[in-house]
This record gives structure tokens, C-alpha cells and sequence, in this order.
């Protein structure tokens, strides 16, 4: 895993540095962000649990901070990282019963976008399209039902659409919708072990400022 994440920051580093000679532009973005989850799970599986047991994931508002060179005129590499949210998850299906707030995670999920931005540096308003990948770790795992918990690391693309509109040279404001591939192994060890596979599937929706120099 340390030698993949090397790799990655060498290759962002390349692409940030080629671009400094050509871009006459950098942006630094702050926002708020809303994160939606639209999770399935392979149903909780263990000794003694009854089968239909499952849990549904809630959603989280956090603060959102992106830097972003232009590499042209119309290409920009964006890197972007929030407060890592809590989200917290319900008993559902044959246990619902054990009631709401049965785990909470941090996630730590920092995203790498290549944007197209639309028209010219300039213009009031210029819409954009990304694409790219995320890395998602989730820590302080806490549940009610089990002492030890621990959730797997996840990698997937990422994509986002979204439109700035200059207030002047330097400000402007934004909005972006992004989709996410975020999945991850669960493991919980108490009087049983539980497991059980979560897709996340996270849309974000982001409003904000940004400040170019």
C-alpha cells in the first residue's frame, strides 16, 4: 500500500510541475458538502445472527478544501480533502431492533480529479467536468455491538460535474455534484464475529468560494 500511494503522489507531483511552465493559474476552493450514501450490503452474516439481518447507513455534512493548477487553458488537476465526516449506521431487516447509531466510522477520503473546464478564463461562468479516483480509510470505528471492529480500505473512480461563476478575478463561487466508488470489508469481534460487505455508493453535493492566483 506505501509503495502504491509513492507512486501516485510521484505521478501528481509530474503532472503539477509540468503543468506550472504553461498554467498562469492555481485555485484554492472551500466549501460545504453534503455526503449522501446510497449503501447495499451483502447482509450481516455470524454465528447466531438471523438470517435478514442487515444495516443502513446514514449520511454526513462536513467541510470540503481543493487546490486545483490549471495544466492548460481548459485542463486542471484538482486534488480535494474534507473534515473527515462520521457516518453512522441503523440495525435493519430481522434486527432492527438493536435500535439506531449501531456503528460510526470517520472517513478520511481525499479525491484526485482531472477537470475540463468549458470556455475561457474569463468567463462569468464556466462549467466543468472530472474524472478521476478516490482513497477512502475509515477510522475511530466504534459499535455498540462488538468491541473490535475493523473496516477495509477502499479505492475507486470518482467523477464529478459542476459550474463556477466569477465575481471577479480572483473570487468566484461553485457547485459540484461528484459521484464516488467506495466499498469496504467489515469485521466485528465480540461474543460472535460479524461480517458483511458494504458498497457505499456516495454522491456529494458541494457549494462554495474559490480564490485564484
Amino acid at each position: 500500500m506505501t509503495s502504491r500511494l509513492q507512486t501516485i503522489a510521484v505521478a501528481i507531483a509530474a503532472m503539477l510541475a509540468a503543468g506550472a511552465a504553461s498554467a498562469q493559474e492555481n485555485a484554492v476552493k472551500f466549501g460545504v458538502v453534503e455526503y449522501t450514501t446510497h449503501a447495499e450490503t451483502s447482509g450481516i452474516t455470524g454465528v447466531g445472527v438471523p438470517p435478514g439481518a442487515d444495516a443502513t447507513v446514514g449520511n454526513a455534512t462536513t467541510v470540503v478544501f481543493t487546490y486545483e493548477r490549471l495544466l492548460t487553458p481548459n485542463i486542471g488537476a484538482e486534488i480535494a480533502l474534507g473534515i473527515p465526516p462520521t457516518i453512522k449506521a441503523n440495525a435493519a431487516g430481522t434486527v432492527a431492533f438493536l435500535g439506531s447509531d449501531v456503528l460510526s466510522a470517520k472517513v478520511v477520503a481525499p479525491a484526485f480529479f482531472l477537470n475540463y473546464h468549458f470556455g475561457a478564463i474569463g468567463d462569468t461562468w464556466r462549467p466543468y467536468l472530472g474524472i478521476g479516483f478516490n482513497y477512502t480509510r475509515f477510522m475511530s470505528i466504534e459499535s455498540t455491538l462488538a468491541p473490535s471492529v475493523q473496516m477495509s480500505d477502499s479505492w475507486g473512480w470518482a467523477a464529478q460535474g459542476g459550474i463556477s461563476y466569477a465575481i471577479n478575478d480572483k473570487w468566484s463561487l461553485f457547485g459540484s455534484i461528484a459521484a464516488l466508488q467506495v466499498k469496504s470489508n467489515l469485521v466485528a469481534s465480540g461474543a460472535t464475529v460479524l461480517q458483511t460487505s458494504i458498497n457505499f455508493r456516495p454522491i456529494t453535493y458541494t457549494i462554495g468560494a474559490a480564490y485564484s492566483f
